[in-house]
């Protein structure tokens, strides 16, 4: 069965560092522009990055340009999301989505979702 799963959350302190990864399994991931959101408790659910399946385009969030990078291994079937000096305000359960788009406007389809990660930025 076709699935993604998050996985490399956790609790980090700011000024740390970690990498959130997405691995796909059932299907490959080489055709799939790849979207990171991630949705804190009482708020809406926020782009965070993306990266197209050509690796050409990227998009990152002003919360977290210059500090974020998205990457992908094809062979690994996998997408990461390294996070550098996260802040407080970083924290939120990270979801991981699949879709023909690199863009984290809303309404677009998303052929595959998956659970989340949570991430904790605290002292």
């Amino acid at each position: 069965q076709a699935q993604l799963v998050e996985s490399g959350g956790g609790l980090v302190q700011p000024g740390g560092s970690l990498i959130l990864s997405c691995a796909a399994s059932g299907f490959t991931l080489d055709n799939y522009a790849i979207v990171w959101f991630r949705q804190a408790p009482g708020k809406e659910r926020e782009g965070v990055s993306c990266i197209s399946s050509s690796r050409r385009n990227t998009y990152y969030a002003d919360s977290v340009k210059g500090r974020d990078t998205i990457s992908r291994d094809n062979a690994k079937n996998t997408v990461y999301l390294q996070m550098n000096s996260p802040k407080p305000e970083d924290t939120a359960v990270y979801y991981c989505a699949a879709g023909s788009e690199c863009t984290v406007v809303r309404g677009i389809p998303r052929d595959y979702w998956g659970q989340g990660t949570q991430v904790t930025v605290s002292s």
